[in-house]
């Protein structure tokens, strides 16, 4: 595995699925991970025990712009990596308990957040490279699908930012592994890469390699490699590039 002990890395969105693996690739590479976990965080003192464990430092930041700014200026990262994401189960499990099913959704989290996190980089003035987790499918144009329309808008932020970026777009992201079930996207996944299978039989690697499902460690190290070689800089990495094919 190659080391990255110079590499200063924040890594916003670091107690989800995907970031928890990020922290640790980063960490086993050597380099300074610093995971973000907001500070009213049910799970902080969990999440800060075992990220410490692994050599991670914890950034409670408030999800406030200014407060975010000041921590980008003082760490001067490399690399800022955005994997904020939410679930619709997330919003009705808010709303089951009295909340507001708002402050989990696509637009206030997936969008919202990323959005200030990226004005931060930007009025810091941080030296360092946005990776954004997006998605395949992203479409030029409003399609109607909420997820994906955020990423599209989000992306289009990060274009014309001024940040040097590298956006992911990885194809389903699926493990036995995650804290929610999301049965339809599993199904969907298993499905889906069982056809790619059959397509791969008859001449369709490509298409295999671009659409087939990828599981969370997979990505993770994708999106570390990918973060760091000159060649995605400013570019869309998806398909192989995110499993770790040539």
């Amino acid at each position: 595995m190659q080391s990255t002990p110079s590499l200063t890395a924040f890594v916003a969105g670091a107690t989800g699925y995907t970031g928890r693996e990020v922290v640790r690739v980063l960490a086993d590479r050597g380099a300074r991970v610093v995971a973000h976990v907001r500070p009213d965080s049910t799970s902080l003192e969990s999440r800060r025990r075992r990220f410490t464990e692994i050599g991670a430092e914890v950034d409670e930041t408030p999800w406030d712009e200014a407060a975010m700014t000041a921590t980008l200026e003082r760490l001067a990262p490399g690399v800022i990596f955005g994997l904020l994401g939410t679930t619709r189960a997330r919003a009705a499990r808010a709303a089951r308990a009295g909340g507001d099913p708002a402050a989990e959704s696509y637009e206030r989290v997936d969008y919202g957040l990323t959005m200030q996190l990226v004005r931060s980089a930007v009025a810091a003035r941080a030296p360092a490279r946005f990776v954004y987790l997006s998605s395949l499918g992203v479409p030029d144009r409003p399609s109607g699908n909420a997820y994906l329309d955020v990423r599209r808008r989000v992306e289009a932020a990060i274009r014309a930012s001024g940040l040097r970026f590298t956006l992911a777009r990885p194809s389903f992201i699926t493990g036995e592994d995650r804290d929610e079930a999301r049965t339809a996207e599993r199904v969907a996944s298993v499905v889906t890469d069982a056809a790619l299978s059959i397509a791969s039989l008859l001449g369709g690697r490509a298409l295999r390699d671009r659409y087939a499902s990828t599981d969370a460690r997979t990505l993770a190290a994708g999106l570390v490699r990918v973060a760091i070689d000159p060649a995605f800089e400013d570019r869309v990495a998806e398909g192989a590039a995110l499993r770790g094919a040539p």
